[in-house]
């Protein structure tokens, strides 16, 4: 048997968030057309590492595969593994950190190409990672961005992170003194943080604003507090099944009923224009992206055909 192996240099030489956008689209309208499955995540520990594991069949692609990373106290290991779905067959191991942080941008580009007015301009952003900067360049690349107002906590970070993603995407990303400084007035917020904590305070947002909150994929972390999920007229998850698992930014609300799971729309339903009345005024819209596996299934079938025809990866043969 022999499989392709590709490196993470492989992949950031075939990657870009234009070419991964249309795929995860592509992902959520198979979803929902009950043509692609996805699997939440569960997880395994020992000690102070954690195995994380998700999986997803694409049946549209004939692949499916999982997602496998272990987080220790000196970082994360991603990678995926994509099987032949017809014979079962090992195609590729991919490493899979830049991926996973290019897929997990585009959901909330695809979030918001339907859930924005198409001429927003103006964005308030909260974190000035690895992922804040995946997530800002998905959203520039659908909506006409001009300026960016970005908080981090740290204040050499986002100076930094603001001339680097200035000179990146071509507008004015502008470091703000605070939370509150960064989303006030902004009709989009995205939050990209590790914190365990809310980030802003909810009655600092917008009227009619759209939060997306990406940070978080555990019921003990929340980036959003529970003024702004009261606010929110509108909730999109990239999964409910996901969310209901990894969510704890709706923890609060829903051991105060505030909020509960019935009233979350998919993702999915979104892009197959399930959802009717999506451009009427609201309060508030949240959504809450985990991460899924299809996503990375998806990306990571595309990145093979990419190798195979550009000459990349190694092959590797087993006994």
């Amino acid at each position: 048997m022999s499989f392709l192996y590709l490196t993470e240099a492989d992949v950031k030489q075939l990657l870009t968030m234009e070419r991964v956008l249309p795929l995860v689209e592509r992902a959520f309208l198979e979803l929902a057309h009950q043509r692609a499955e996805n699997v939440p995540r569960r997880r395994a520990r020992a000690g102070s590492t954690v195995l994380h594991n998700m999986s997803a069949a694409a049946e549209y692609l004939g692949v499916v595969g999982l997602k496998a990373y272990t987080t220790t106290k000196t970082g994360a290991r991603f990678m995926v593994s994509l099987f032949d779905a017809a014979s079962g067959e090992l195609i590729a191991l991919l490493e899979a950190d830049r991926l996973g942080q290019l897929r997990t941008g585009a959901a909330t580009g695809v979030a918001l190409k339907y859930l924005a007015a198409p001429d927003t301009a103006t964005l308030g952003l909260i974190g000035t990672g690895y992922q804040a900067e995946t997530q800002l360049a998905a959203a520039a690349a659908v909506l006409p961005l001009k300026a960016v107002r970005v908080f981090g906590r740290e204040e050499e970070r986002r100076q930094n992170f603001a001339a680097k993603m200035s000179a990146q995407l071509g507008i004015d990303v502008l470091p703000a003194e605070s939370a509150v400084a960064a989303i006030s007035g902004m009709p989009v917020v995205i939050t990209a943080t590790s914190s365990s904590r809310p980030v802003l305070d909810g009655n600092d947002l917008a009227r009619g604003a759209i939060v997306v909150a990406s940070g978080s994929n555990w019921q003990q972390k929340a980036e959003l507090d529970l003024t702004t999920i009261r606010r929110a007229e509108l909730v999109v998850c990239d999964s409910v099944a996901a969310c209901e698992l990894e969510a704890g930014d709706f923890r609060e609300a829903l051991e105060t009923a505030v909020f509960a799971w019935d009233r979350a729309i998919e993702l999915a339903d979104v892009v197959a224009g399930k959802v009717a009345n999506l451009d009427q005024p609201r309060e508030l819209t949240v959504f809450k992206s985990v991460g899924l596996a299809l996503e990375d299934v998806a990306v990571a079938a595309e990145t093979v055909r990419l190798a195979k025809e550009q000459g990349l990866g190694r092959m590797m043969i087993t006994s």
